[in-house]
């Protein structure tokens, strides 16, 4: 399913990272920034990363003073290791936390300036050093995407901040290294997954020469993550489910690489914000109120959103008779998946309440993704949506 034209390799392998070396030798590697987290670190990945290369010859940094929600502060720390030790290649060893500092490390690092320089898309002015990223967690896709979500110091709000030359050259998808993930980041990397494959299959294309490719990869990232997250929430050690889900990520990865996502996200961003719900929880909660918001679209490119949520739920063996039929099932799935996922299923059970609705359906109406869903929305919409999800 992968395409051979993308600008990441991506290599799928129970027990790769010992390939890590050879790989990172085989871009030219010398001197590696390795970049990730304490979590990551306390599992053992970050130091198993480090002795393979070092057993190749490599001599590698560890960096792992990096936050959940990466902001500009994150990647200076960052880059000032990097310009420190002076890397000529980028390892990321982590969720989409290690490696979007990763990036924008490399940013910094070779280009100057700080991270909030770097915003919108083709922003380097001069190629980034090779970057390999070993995903930890099935979720975010960055291991396959050119832009590095990072937050603004000041304020608080997701940078979207790419060039190509920051996308991967390299993911290895390793499914050994998501067993060490808990229950709870399982789900909610999961629900991650889920609402990248479903918002960025209608989502506008950013490049209408690939319009096409974020519908196929987000399909097919949807079937596997329908059948995938309930088997790896009741059997956590089956790892070749485990490896559907990491696929599952990386196709939506991608799926968003070639249009956008939605108003899922945009409402996501300051719900975390304001009431610290984690992301992946956050869009999973909205995700099917926002399906339906979609499908019931009945102005002109309506009919276009149901067809796609019509294929996706027919990929994924969902049952219905004609193509609203069909996008009311795909909502139901995602409710379903959300319920399984055992982390709440209401904004009102995570700490929202009705007064704080106006507040985070006028910060939702200002976010980037929120003009690429398939169906225009303003305040008053995401009120509804909000309100819809209590």
């Amino acid at each position: 399913m992968f395409r051979d034209d993308e600008r990441t390799r991506v290599i799928e392998e129970v027990g790769g990272l010992s390939r890590l070396g050879a790989l990172a030798a085989g871009l030219g590697g010398r001197r590696v920034m390795l970049v990730s987290d304490p979590g990551v670190a306390a599992a053992g990945h970050a130091d198993r990363a480090a002795e393979v290369m070092t057993a190749t010859g490599l001599e590698v940094a560890l960096h792992v003073d990096v936050a959940e929600n990466p902001s500009s502060a994150d990647v200076a720390r960052a880059a000032t290791a990097a310009q420190a030790f002076g890397p000529d290649l980028y390892v990321a060893v982590g969720g989409g936390s290690a490696i979007d500092t990763a990036k924008g490390a490399n940013f910094v690092e070779v280009c100057g300036g700080r991270m909030e320089d770097y915003r919108g898309h083709d922003t380097a002015t001069v190629p980034l050093r090779p970057l390999i990223a070993v995903p930890t967690t099935a979720g975010t896709g960055s291991e396959v995407q050119s832009f590095a979500l990072i937050g603004d110091g000041e304020t608080g709000a997701k940078m979207a901040c790419g060039d190509p030359s920051a996308a991967p050259r390299v993911a290895l998808l390793d499914p050994e290294l998501t067993l060490t993930m808990p229950r709870r980041v399982t789900a909610m990397t999961g629900l991650d997954t889920l609402a990248h494959a479903v918002e960025s299959a209608v989502a506008r294309p950013r490049d209408p020469s690939t319009d096409g490719r974020s519908r196929a990869y987000g399909g097919a990232a949807f079937a596997l993550v329908s059948a995938g997250l309930p088997r790896v929430l009741e059997a956590p050690g089956d790892v070749d489910a485990r490896s559907r889900m990491m696929r599952a990520s990386a196709l939506a990865g991608l799926a968003i690489e070639h249009a956008m996502l939605g108003v899922a996200h945009s409402m996501a961003n300051p719900l975390t914000r304001r009431h610290g719900v984690p992301h992946g929880l956050a869009v999973g909660v909205t995700l099917p109120h926002v399906v339906r918001f979609n499908a019931a679209d009945d102005a002109e490119g309506g009919d276009a959103t149901r067809a796609v949520y019509a294929e996706l739920a027919s990929a994924a063996g969902l049952p219905g008779d004609g193509e609203r039929a069909l996008a009311a099932a795909l909502a139901d799935r995602c409710a379903e998946l959300l319920e399984l996922a055992g982390l709440g299923t209401t904004l009102g059970a995570l700490g929202v309440s009705a007064a704080d609705v106006p507040g985070l359906s006028a910060e939702a109406n200002e976010q980037w993704t929120a003009r690429f869903n398939p169906r225009g929305v303003d305040a008053a919409a995401f009120e509804g949506l909000l309100r819809a999800a209590l």
